[in-house]
């Protein structure tokens, strides 16, 4: 029978206790677990749902957390006993359900879902004060002691500001850390313990911008959802610099001012730059961020703030979904749309949609951002699932840009070039002019492909089904896909003929020689994500561009959204056609949001923008459709499309992914697969056949594709599908629920 005994621990909720006769509870560990482990609960001990416990696991020790009472499978004197509780909040009952949730529904053993909640283990001990120095008044150096200029510039630091860490005074003197603490061993510096990096604490009482009667009336949309304290979801639909961000900063502030945390997504890091410098104007104070590129000490912090509810806004990318949030009331996804949101490894899943699975957990509002949303955010509002809240022109008075097309077969780029003649004259004309332009491919590098032009050989990835792409700022050959990269030679490796290799297609890299060969006098610089590493390197490249400090960008889709330059009045894409090859399901959709997305960058500001497309296809509908503003149109058509092949979102897919070092045993178990297959009269899979990129960081890869109506659940199919065959542990067999990709 079970016993509940109330829990009279300092700062946790009075959750009821729940333990077997043998006080035996159920501990869900960050590992690839199907379901908790049972442990037993020493005298003395007491535990509730949610609580943070080390427990061991063989040799070693582990942290979990109580999800249940225990299950009983296990002989209670075989028990092994709980370590001790973490001195952390319990994870919330809403955070519990939703990694239960995520489980179910993308196949992931609950554990692996739960290792992206306590993914910072140094954040479950006590935060630790800082050691810091501060000055020493009237100090003397001790005998022999040689004050040189490093010494003083530490000591004049110290003197004009608060305590400092080791690590600031030695960056600000532009010295080593010993040299701080030779100073305090001297007793030239004072020792101080200054208590963990505070949060900030954005203040939602400060007035924001004057919003225009539209963003007002979208607004006051937003808040009255939120006053409702309930489930909806929201799409903020507005064309590219209708100012959405200040609308939802105003249901930030009024969740803020209701006592609830935030959570904005953000696709990328690179988005961050400009919209943190807004946040601290609107809020006074930054956020909390959370990304890939924080150092260990600030995601231990951040972890803690969240979890204690210090954290009132968290800003990050899809893993921050997951953080242990004690007072969650309101997400927002911005560029919802966005691919980025997308995990392929590991836990596969799409931030987005397990956004809204927690939204409507927790019963409160979420909002989704775009300026093109995906097809399935606009299907769904169009029915009215969503509540669409619509911002139809650009903020001030703003014009959106011109589009025009260049059709390359007519209007050709000179050999071996790659801007069109109508493009280059007016690149010369907006730069006459004193005015910025931007030109775009989405293409990293100098050139996409190596070949030789004695024999033909092409320099190919060893690890995956990838060419080779030259770097040539970098001097080195890199594969975008697994990383291996080797140095440039001019040597064939197949016949090894002396200066025969050549660069074919052109790279951002490529596209910036010749407009250093155009415009000589011009101020240019590359953005892309090789170019620039972190987010302070981005935020850098960001300023200049608005100070006016640069001329032309040359870029990838690192600069295609999210940013506001007023300055900026042309963009040229190179090649427009790139993203529709391939047959991918989603190609149209999304090289539609990025060309627009792209040319939403121009005419922000009081001058007009224009944008030309190079394209040899400008009678596709997603040309066609650039050209005259018709977003809606070509939602319509796409919709048509995907209706009458029963695609997303008007029917179900689910992917299996075979993966292994040895491709006999993948063959056997993807051929094992697709024997094994359910098969109905609405139910059909495909394949197994190689997968796009068959060769991927050293494993070979098939793909088996299942296809349903809407209404079916894929998971009981594919949980059935898979218990039929036998899957040797040299292989591995990857669920991909509702995939967004297709490599």
């Amino acid at each position: 029978m079970t016993r509940m005994v109330a829990s009279s621990a300092p700062g946790r909720a009075a959750e009821p206790t729940l333990f077997g006769a043998e006080r035996r509870v159920g501990v869900l560990l960050p590992l690839p677990l199907p379901e908790p482990y049972d442990y037993r609960v020493p005298p003395g001990m007491d535990l509730a749902p949610g609580d943070v416990v080390a427990v061991p696991l063989g040799p070693r020790q582990l942290a979990g957390v109580v999800w249940s009472h225990g299950s009983g499978a296990v002989d209670g004197a075989k028990l092994k006993p709980v370590a001790h509780r973490f001195d952390v909040p319990p994870m919330t009952e809403d955070q519990r359900r939703f990694i239960d949730w995520v489980a179910s529904y993308t196949m992931t053993p609950p554990g692996q879902v739960l290792r992206m909640a306590i993914s910072v283990p140094a954040a479950l001990e006590p935060p630790r004060p800082l050691l810091a120095y501060a000055a020493k008044p009237d100090a003397e150096p001790p005998p022999g002691f040689k004050m040189t200029p490093q010494r003083r510039r530490i000591l004049e630091i110290v003197a004009d500001g608060p305590p400092r860490g080791a690590a600031d005074l030695a960056e600000a003197a532009a010295c080593g850390t010993g040299v701080v603490r030779a100073l305090a061993e001297a007793g030239m510096l004072e020792p101080v313990l200054l208590p963990p990096t505070p949060i900030g604490a954005p203040d939602w009482h400060r007035p924001g911008p004057d919003l225009s009667p539209a963003q007002a009336a979208a607004a006051a949309a937003l808040k009255e959802r939120l006053a409702a304290g309930a489930y909806a979801t929201l799409l903020l639909d507005g064309v590219t610099g209708s100012g959405k961000t200040e609308v939802y900063f105003e249901a930030i502030a009024a969740a803020l001012a209701a006592g609830k945390q935030v959570l904005v997504l953000l696709p990328e890091i690179a988005l961050s730059a400009q919209w943190l410098e807004r946040f601290a104007r609107r809020f006074g104070a930054p956020p909390a961020e959370w990304h890939s590129d924080l150092t260990g000490a600030a995601r231990r912090d951040t972890w803690r703030a969240v979890a204690d509810g210090r954290a009132r806004v968290v800003v990050g990318a899809r893993s921050a979904l997951f953080l242990p949030y004690r007072e969650l009331g309101l997400i927002i996804v911005d560029e919802e749309h966005d691919g980025a949101y997308k995990q392929e490894e590991g836990a596969i899943y799409h931030a987005r949609d397990m956004a809204v699975a927690r939204a409507h957990i927790g019963g409160f509002p979420i909002v989704l951002v775009s300026a093109t949303p995906s097809l399935e955010t606009q299907v769904n509002a169009d029915s009215h699932r969503y509540l669409r809240v619509h911002l139809p022109g650009r903020h001030g008075g703003a014009e959106l840009p011109d589009v025009r097309l260049i059709d390359l077969r007519q209007d050709r780029p000179p050999a071996r070039h790659w801007l069109a003649p109508t493009l280059r004259k007016a690149l010369a004309e907006t730069l006459a002019a004193g005015e910025q332009a931007m030109l775009f491919l989405n293409r990293r590098g100098y050139a996409p492909l190596t070949l030789c032009r004695a024999c033909g050989h092409r320099l190919q990835c060893p690890n995956c089904t990838a060419w080779l792409v030259e770097h040539r700022l970098a001097r080195k050959l890199q594969c975008h896909h697994c990383g291996y990269s080797a140095p440039m030679e001019n040597k064939c490796p197949n016949c090894f003929e002396e200066g025969t290799m050549a660069a074919c297609g052109p790279g951002v890299e490529r596209v910036a020689e010749e407009v250093a060969e155009l415009f000589p006098d011009a101020r240019t610089a590359i953005m892309a994500s090789d170019t620039l590493f972190g987010p302070r390197a981005i935020q850098e490249m960001v300023r200049k561009v608005a100070d006016h400090e640069l001329d032309l960008l040359i870029g990838t889709q690192v600069m295609a959204k999210g940013h506001h330059f007023p300055m900026l009045t042309l963009v040229g894409v190179v090649d427009a056609d790139l993203g529709l090859a391939g047959g991918d399901l989603r190609a149209g959709e999304r090289t539609y949001q990025l060309l627009h997305q792209v040319a939403g960058r121009a005419g922000r500001g009081e001058r007009p923008g224009v944008v030309y497309l190079q394209t040899y296809m400008p009678e596709h509908p997603v040309m066609q459709a650039l050209a005259a503003g018709d977003r809606d149109g070509f939602y319509a058509l796409e919709a048509e499309q995907r209706l009458e092949a029963a695609m997303p979102p008007f029917g179900r897919l689910a992917a299996l992914i075979v993966s292994g070092e040895d491709e006999g045993a993948v063959d056997r178990v993807a051929y094992a697969l697709g024997r094994a297959a359910p098969r109905s009269d609405t139910v059909a899979v495909l394949g197994p056949a190689p997968a796009p990129l068959a060769l991927l960081r050293g494993r070979h890869r098939r793909r088996l594709l299942l296809k349903a109506p809407r209404g079916v659940a894929v998971q009981p199919l594919v949980a059935d599908w898979l218990g039929r065959v036998e899957v040797p542990s040299s292989v591995r067999v990857q669920v991909d629920v509702d995939p967004y990709s297709f490599l």
